[in-house]
């Protein structure tokens, strides 16, 4: 039986993990995923997935246990969870973590990997390996490290504390605290202004990002170039003559830059019809 509850609407694809008690990472549950992302290189229609969970008390709780046991069995199921969190990361399409529970380990590392993470009051997140004399094995280190720098990293990978939402926002573990009570609002914000972009325009930033988290040079480089591209297309200009026309450039940008483009989208509506 499937652990993931997948469906579509709109270009967006929402999964839904559920592997009872506590949404660990099985290695069934792992190449069920695996074999998801597969499905999406040459999926060209969805823009953005939304992974939820279907457990009221964890996101996911972590990786198996019964995998770490120094077997050739143990050891193929660690390498897919690696290629899990790696996979995640390639998406061509945005991935977005909405946590309402714990995200501990594995289920940490995994949120981590997405593009966008939103936790409720109800989510803790935590590296707890150590507790079990191992370290983080799905780059939860090397996230803590590159995210919290050197000092909090240190403690925080040493305790296996939890971290609240609100201090994991502030901590760049995720990208917001968003209260229970306001997130399905707040999430239909979101999904609402993807769904009015490209898949392009998704992989266009997500190349801009990745190229400048690792070298400043090579992301202004990749971001010039698809500057220059996306200049020359009849589309662009096309935008910007209706954006014009629409009181860009004036005054009205002061107090009204919302109305400007939301006149130009009515313009480009009309010159389409």
């Amino acid at each position: 039986m499937s652990k993931l509850h997948i469906t579509t609407e709109d270009g967006i694809k929402t999964v839904v993990i559920d592997n009872p008690p506590a949404n660990i990472w099985t290695v069934d549950v792992i190449n069920e995923m695996n074999d998801f992302f597969q499905s999406l290189k040459h999926d060209k229609e969805t823009k953005a997935i939304v992974f939820k969970s279907a457990n009221p008390q964890f996101f996911v709780a972590h990786l198996d246990l019964n995998t770490i046991n120094g077997t050739p069995e143990g050891q193929e199921g660690i390498h897919a969870f690696a290629e899990m969190i790696n996979n995640v990361k390639a998406l061509p399409q945005l991935s977005i973590a909405v946590v309402d529970g714990f995200a501990r380990g594995g289920g940490n590392e995994f949120t981590m990997a997405c593009d966008i993470t939103y936790g409720t009051e109800n989510a803790a997140f935590a590296q707890p390996e150590i507790g079990v004399n191992i370290p983080t094995g799905g780059q939860g280190g090397v996230q803590f490290a590159r995210r919290l720098g050197r000092k909090k990293a240190m403690q925080v990978l040493l305790t296996g504390e939890d971290i609240s939402a609100p201090e994991a926002e502030a901590l760049k573990i995720i990208t917001k605290y968003v209260p229970k009570a306001e997130l399905d609002e707040y999430l239909e914000g979101i999904l609402n202004t993807l769904r009015a972009r490209d898949l392009r325009d998704v992989t266009m930033y997500k190349d801009i990002v990745n190229a400048s988290i690792r070298d400043e040079v090579a992301g202004a480089s990749i971001e010039l170039r698809y500057f220059i591209e996306r200049a020359a297309e009849e589309k662009t200009q096309t935008i910007i003559k209706a954006f014009l026309k629409s009181g860009g450039q004036t005054e009205r940008e002061a107090t009204d830059f919302a109305g400007v483009f939301a006149d130009t989208a009515a313009e480009l509506a009309k010159s389409a019809s």
